[in-house]
């Protein structure tokens, strides 16, 4: 199960790399090079960063959930040997001795 969350991780990751890397920071980026002269398009140049800002919000917001789903999947050791609890109780013994009670004391 962690494989998994590990593989979508890394696609998402991808994605999210290459959506960033089309956009272009002063406002240009595909936008320009779609939208040029011709502003009635399927996808304009108001319509394609719209598409890539959200798609970015998207792709970080799953990678975000990915991350912290993945955290319930990652393998744990839960048996605990009792042979270990009792060494401890022992030692535990061995370092704190028997304290004698009030009334032992009287």
């Amino acid at each position: 199960m962690y494989t998994i969350f590990a593989i979508l991780m890394i696609i998402t990751s991808v994605l999210l790399v290459l959506v960033v890397l089309v956009q272009n920071p002063k406002g240009g980026g595909l936008s320009s090079s779609f939208g040029g002269g011709a502003g009635n398009q399927i996808m304009g140049a108001k319509r394609t960063t719209d598409f890539l800002e959200k798609a970015t919000w998207t792709l970080a917001i799953v990678l975000i959930s990915l991350s912290l789903l993945s955290n319930f999947s990652i393998p744990r050791k839960t048996d605990i040997d009792s042979n270990s609890i009792k060494a401890q109780e022992q030692i535990d013994e061995a370092i704190i001795p028997n304290l004698p009670t009030n009334s032992a004391i009287e």
